[in-house]
Formats: structure tokens, C-alpha cells, sequence
């Protein structure tokens, strides 16, 4: 299938409780909030309240945690249903989960494992995916994760590994700047090669967080300011793949929400600035 023209919803944030009353009373500079689905799956209580209002005013894309696409469990149908249900109630720009499974044996780990990188996998993965885009009704776009250990049984690079899964499973890609670097330090890749060897058409969204970096390694721990590193690799992607929708994430040591503007703002302007000098060249 032909890819479509992507979108392009300018610069979002995480939506997170702690700045509900601020969204809805300061009007922020934000295009656009990112939701995470789990959430908001349960019908009514105060999360509902207040993304029913917030989804008023501004554009919403749902990414979820749950969905262990690589997982030899059987596809969650249940999920799904919520899934598709509270897509139809708040209409988001699209859904994303993310490449890895959660568990196994229906026990779940409650973090984002990563996958070896076969082509058994790889063919498991796109069925999988092609599975859920048609229940959905919809493509879906799948995130890179950050990793801590690799496979000996790996056949490819990862960057690899989710091109030709995007492609043959006709999904889009939500591609992590900080998961990125924070793999390319963990298992001494360069990171700029997996900006390379990804489609760009296929890159619809792009995420920027913090991370912690013990010295021997890095654990994407979204509880601090982007570093130098990162948004220079974020400069980079963006003269590679042009102008992507564009979202901080912070899920610890959240601060106020005008902070998270401010680091928004900076996000903004290297973008605007890189594609500027591109269309001067």
C-alpha cells in the first residue's frame, strides 16, 4: 500500500494529571497532548472528566503500554475492545503502542521487553500487527524501546528489524530520539544508523524525554530535562525525516507545566530552524 501523506500535528506533551486545572485554565502553548490509554479505558471517574474537556480543545493521540505486539500470547481481544471504544469516543489523531512484549503466559511484567530480532519474530510481529490494524480499522504506529540486553540469536539491527515490519505490516512508526541514544550507549551502536535505516515517510510522530546514565549505562527513566546529546540527535533526525509531530514525555519529577512548555518551546525552534536552513540550502 502507498504511503499516505503524514500529518503533521506540530509540538505535544504528555497529558498528565498533575496538570489538568493548568491545561484547562492557562490555555498553554501545546498543539497537541499524547494520552496514555490505559488510563482512560474505564468509563467515568475524574481521568474521564477532565480528557473529555481537554480533547475539546485540543488534538489527542492515544499511546498505550499493553499491547505486546511481539508477545506468543494470544492477541488481547478484551483490550482491544476498550481499545477501539475509547477511540471512537474521543476520535484520536491515531494509536501507538509499542515493539516488545510485556510478559508471557498471560503474567505481566510491567515493562517493555525487547524482542530477539529473527525473521520468525519479524513475521510473528507483522501478522500480529495486521491483525490489530484490522480490528481497529486503522493503522497503528509501533515505537522502538530503549534496551538493557540484546539476543545472540539476532539476525539484524533493530533499526532493521522495525523498518521492514512498518513496511510489511503497513503500520507507521513512532520513533523514540532518547530510546535512540539511551540503546545506542547500552549496546555501542551509532545512533545516527538507525535514523538512517528507518523509511522516514513511515515516521509519523517523534518522542524527546530524559533519561539516567549510571556511567556503565543508561535507563530511560523519563523523570528529567532532555540532555545536549539528545536534542542534537533530535536536530539530526529532523534534517532526515523533515517535519514530524513532536512530543515531550515526563512521567516522574514532573514539574510545573509552564516548565515543560519552556522545553517545548526549544523542541519548536530547532525544528523550525533545521527544516528553515534545509529549504535555504
Amino acid at each position: 500500500m502507498q504511503v499516505k501523506e503524514r500529518p503533521f500535528l506540530g509540538f505535544g506533551l504528555g497529558l498528565r494529571p498533575e496538570h489538568y486545572h493548568d491545561i484547562l485554565t492557562t490555555n498553554p502553548n501545546v498543539d497537541w497532548f499524547e494520552i496514555l490509554t490505559e488510563n482512560y479505558l474505564a468509563l467515568g471517574g475524574k481521568p474521564r472528566y477532565y480528557l473529555d474537556q481537554i480533547v475539546e480543545r485540543y488534538p489527542v493521540v492515544l499511546h498505550g503500554v499493553s499491547l505486546s505486539i511481539g508477545s506468543v500470547d494470544a492477541i488481547d481481544y478484551a483490550y482491544l475492545k476498550n481499545l477501539k471504544s475509547l477511540s471512537q469516543q474521543i476520535k484520536p489523531k491515531w494509536i501507538s503502542d509499542h515493539l516488545c512484549f510485556t510478559g508471557v503466559s498471560n503474567l505481566n511484567m510491567h515493562d517493555l521487553l525487547p524482542l530477539p530480532y529473527t525473521q520468525p519474530t519479524l513475521k510473528h510481529v507483522v501478522e500480529r500487527i495486521k491483525t490489530v490494524q484490522d480490528y481497529l480499522g486503522q493503522q497503528i504506529l509501533i515505537e522502538n524501546v530503549s534496551s538493557y540486553l540484546t539476543y545472540k540469536d539476532s539476525e539484524m539491527t533493530e533499526w532493521e528489524f522495525l523498518n521492514t515490519i512498518a513496511n510489511d505490516a503497513d503500520c507507521n512508526i513512532l520513533l523514540d530520539i532518547n530510546n535512540i541514544y539511551v540503546s545506542s550507549f547500552n549496546h555501542n551502536f551509532n545512533p545516527l544508523d538507525y535514523i538512517q535505516g528507518i523509511s522516514k515517510d513511515r515516521v509519523y510522530q517523534i518522542h524527546l524525554a530524559g533519561h539516567f546514565n549510571n556511567g556503565t549505562h543508561i535507563i530511560d527513566t523519563h523523570d528529567a530535562t532532555i540532555i545536549p546529546d539528545v536534542w542534537d540527535l533530535y536536530k539530526k533526525a529532523i534534517n532526515i525525516t523533515g517535519m514530524v509531530s513532536t512530543m515531550i514525555e515526563r512521567d516522574d519529577n514532573i514539574p510545573a507545566l509552564d516548565e515543560l512548555v519552556t522545553e517545548l518551546d526549544y523542541a519548536r525552534q530547532i525544528a523550525r530552524n533545521e527544516v528553515q536552513w534545509n529549504s535555504n540550502e
